[in-house]
């Protein structure tokens, strides 16, 4: 029998300084039954959204920096809670101003945040497996790059989004700053051979 497991409740909250210069809109797990789960899960993207400030440059005096900080949810669902943190910051006198986003993906059972090796079966090549598949989308899409491409890294950045698998970067890492972030997704369906069934992408494969 399968149980079926509800989306959990998020609730956005916001943080602004009196000068605007750091404004921040951030979600809340609310109403969990495993309140100790829910403490966990909130802690980690408070932790996520701290670390990013900091290392923005935000807290140095020397530099007057501006920050714009964000969310999306990208699934919630089936047990599964993966979402995005965006930042934008500013430094006076830069060039351009920087936006990084930074992914996690909750086990809302038991609060675990996955790692992009977990979602495989144990002794799968899924670096090379998802590298040779964005190899084939940077081609097909024709995306700029700043150097050869060869492969992503065991614990590159992603999230899961209905039944893709979205592998991204950040900028400069493969593609010119004007090109943007580059998102690659990933059906589910194409990494059939080699995810776990019972982990996330095996989930969002067996739904409906």
């Amino acid at each position: 029998m399968t149980i079926i497991q509800n989306p959990v409740q998020i609730i956005t909250k916001r943080m602004a300084t009196a000068d605007q210069s750091l404004q921040i809109d951030y979600p809340v797990v609310v109403e969990m039954a495993n309140t100790t789960v829910q403490y966990t899960i909130n802690s980690r993207i408070i932790a996520l959204i701290n670390k990013l400030i900091k290392e923005s440059g935000y807290y140095d005096p020397a530099t007057k920096t501006t920050v714009q900080v964000w969310y999306e949810i990208k699934s919630n669902e089936r047990g599964i809670l993966s979402l995005s943190i965006g930042m934008y910051y500013y430094a006076d006198r830069a060039a351009h101003g920087m936006t990084i986003i930074k992914s996690l993906t909750f086990n809302t059972k038991d609060g675990r945040v996955y790692k992009l090796g977990d979602l495989f079966k144990k002794g799968s090549d899924y670096v090379k497996v998802l590298s040779d598949i964005i190899k084939l989308q940077i081609k097909e899409r024709d995306i700029p790059l700043i150097d050869d491409f060869k492969s992503i890294s065991p614990n590159q950045d992603f999230y899961i989004a209905d039944k893709a698998l979205v592998v991204y970067f950040q900028l400069y890492d493969i593609a010119p700053y004007a090109y943007g972030l580059p998102f690659f997704p990933i059906s589910v369906y194409q990494l059939s051979d080699i995810i776990k069934e019972d982990g996330p992408l095996g989930k969002m494969a067996a739904a409906y």
